[in-house]
């Protein structure tokens, strides 16, 4: 049975006593709730880690980075290794991120790259895909999500791929308020489950877990997460409240 995740990434927002503050509520929240076959992951600022998982380290809290190098150590200033992240107890990795690839001009191959070396350090990429507006109206949304996961996971063997998290996030609807309707969700999610069963097998298919990402909030997520092929979200904006955020999890 595929888990169901919802994983919060905040960007670049938070000083220090606000991220003190939001962990501890999340926290105090999984404390006194048993989320059975659900898995809980913020994504704070690399600067926040230590803080994160040091206050995580008694709650099932998990926490996630939100970029790794795809090199191991050396003269890369600003960068932050996979065996920086693994040794904080950092078990996740935001890989694939339409930001990244906007702005940071991340191709198919390096993000390839960054997937392995996650990976090898034993941090599960949350590896994420998803189409531009231009290329939804054009009607390439489906070519689009198959060639980032034909060239940058697909490569992997079946046992590694096991190991790894799909967020679908339709770029037209992150951080505009527009959000995919439950059918168009449901309906990219359940193509990106075939493709995994083509390239693979149905097991995998169904064990991989595939999240929803783009204005997803409190009140779509009941919507968004009763898809079959739903198994969750990657937050943005709504992770950044406590109270919204939990509700979010309630959703799952």
């Amino acid at each position: 049975m595929r888990t169901k995740i919802v994983a919060g990434n905040w960007k670049m927002n938070k000083i220090f006593e606000e991220a003190e503050g939001l962990i501890s509520a999340i926290i105090e929240f999984m404390d006194e709730n048993e989320l059975e076959n659900k898995a809980v992951i913020i994504c704070p600022p690399s600067v926040y880690l230590e803080l994160a998982t040091d206050l995580a380290a008694e709650s099932d809290l998990l926490v996630g980075g939100q970029n790794i190098s795809n090199f191991e150590s050396g003269a890369y200033t600003g960068e932050i290794s996979a065996p920086m992240l693994s040794s904080m107890g950092v078990d996740f990795c935001i890989i694939g991120r339409s930001e990244r690839r906007k702005y940071f001009n991340e191709s198919h191959e390096l993000l390839a790259q960054k997937v392995n070396i996650a990976l090898k350090h034993q941090i599960t990429p949350i590896f994420c895909c998803g189409e531009l507006l231009p290329e939804r109206e054009a009607g390439k949304h489906f070519d689009i999500v198959k060639t980032q996961l034909d060239e940058s996971v697909f490569h992997l063997k079946k046992g590694d791929f096991a190991n790894v998290v799909i967020a679908y996030e339709p770029v037209w609807a992150i951080g505009t308020g527009v959000t995919a309707s439950p059918a168009q969700a449901q309906e990219m999610h359940a193509f990106i489950r075939g493709l995994i069963r083509e390239k693979f097998d149905k097991e995998t298919a169904e064990n991989t877990s595939i999240l929803y990402g783009g204005s997803c909030n409190a009140k779509n997520a009941n919507e968004l997460f009763s898809n079959p092929d739903v198994d969750g979200g990657l937050i943005g904006g709504a992770s950044l409240d406590a109270e919204e955020f939990i509700k979010i999890i309630q959703a799952l």
